[in-house]
């Protein structure tokens, strides 16, 4: 081979890595270009939200969730009541947002270690107008009293499996300066005092049933079924309370009507239904309180619960689920 091929061979082996990796880093700043132009386009008034200053924004979190239920119903002249609960779920996270794209990872101590079964799910989408809390949770943990005929009984964990889900949307009137982001994942700095009246949909569904465990423990307890489908649409308002250049204070309330109601009490195979079209609410609520060090540091709390009001003659459930979390946070 003469020197001339071989001196080629060596640029035409060097030239390809390099010739890879400038297109590599080409379309790196190509989507971090157009990440850039998306993360500030903002949909508010500056004047009143604005975006933080940074790439990225990373977050230690804190989380915990509970869950009550309460049921009453009336069958074969025999009255039945249930107080329940599940134990409280605390986990710890990791989040990471970059140029307002997020992902985290929890992680569950009790679960690691066999304490805890039960699994929960918990997805959040918060824009300018449109905002959504989803919760998906499984749960052999509940415990509690269960009275029927005036005998009172003591259910205890895995006597019983629940199936739940919750799911509100909201809509926000004045999109352009209240911003839940601001509150809720950061992603938006209120700047300005502003409030906003909402809009929503709210659903809560699920069963409830006794176990095998129930019936080997106590073979004269009753077998307990309970179906829930709510849907409510109703209104509220929001508030973003700013105090100097470092406190955000949140409180919102949304309170649905219930258009439809689906309440069904089956005991030992006996069922009993509620009116489908009743009067009965499920109220929404969140609040949170952000605190900024330095443009850089934030530490916060929030709280979103959703608690349900429900009363007929034949059946009655009500629900309190609720999900708290403390955070401190860095923008790089």
């Amino acid at each position: 081979m003469s020197r001339t091929s071989l001196i080629g061979l060596s640029f035409l082996f060097f030239s390809l890595p390099i010739s890879a990796q400038s297109r590599y880093q080409q379309k790196k700043a190509r989507i971090d270009s157009a990440l850039t132009a998306r993360y500030y386009r903002t949909p508010y008034d500056t004047n009143y939200v604005i975006r933080p200053e940074g790439r990225w924004t990373l977050k230690l979190r804190l989380n915990q969730t509970g869950n009550t239920i309460h049921a009453k119903g009336t069958v074969n002249d025999h009255q039945s009541k249930a107080d329940l609960k599940t134990l409280h779920k605390t986990t710890l996270s990791i989040g990471a947002s970059y140029r307002g794209l997020s992902a985290s990872l929890a992680i569950n101590p009790a679960k690691l270690s066999g304490a805890y079964k039960d699994h929960e799910i918990n997805l959040n989408y918060y824009s300018s107008r449109v905002s959504l809390d989803f919760s998906y949770q499984k749960s052999e943990t509940l415990a509690g009293d269960v009275e029927r005929g005036g005998n009172i009984s003591q259910m205890e964990s895995g006597d019983a499996t629940m199936k739940v889900i919750n799911l509100v949307g909201y809509y926000t009137f004045n999109h352009r300066r209240f911003s839940y982001p601001a509150a809720f994942t950061q992603t938006y700095i209120q700047r300005r005092s502003a409030g906003s009246w909402l809009a929503g949909i709210s659903y809560q569904g699920g069963t409830i049933e006794t176990t095998e465990d129930l019936k080997k423990r106590s073979p004269s307890s009753p077998d307990i079924q309970i179906r829930i489908g709510h849907i409510g649409i109703g209104g509220g308002y929001g508030y973003n309370l700013v105090l100097g250049e470092k406190w955000l204070l949140h409180l919102s309330l949304l309170p649905t009507f219930v258009v439809y109601n689906y309440n069904k009490l089956t005991v030992n195979d006996e069922p009993r239904e509620a009116k489908h079209m009743r009067f009965n609410m499920i109220f929404n609520e969140r609040a949170a309180v952000i605190y900024n060090f330095s443009p850089r540091y934030f530490a916060g709390a929030t709280l979103v619960m959703n608690n349900s009001v429900f009363d007929d003659e034949a059946v009655v459930v009500n629900q309190n689920k609720w999900r708290a979390r403390a955070f401190i946070g860095l923008r790089l």
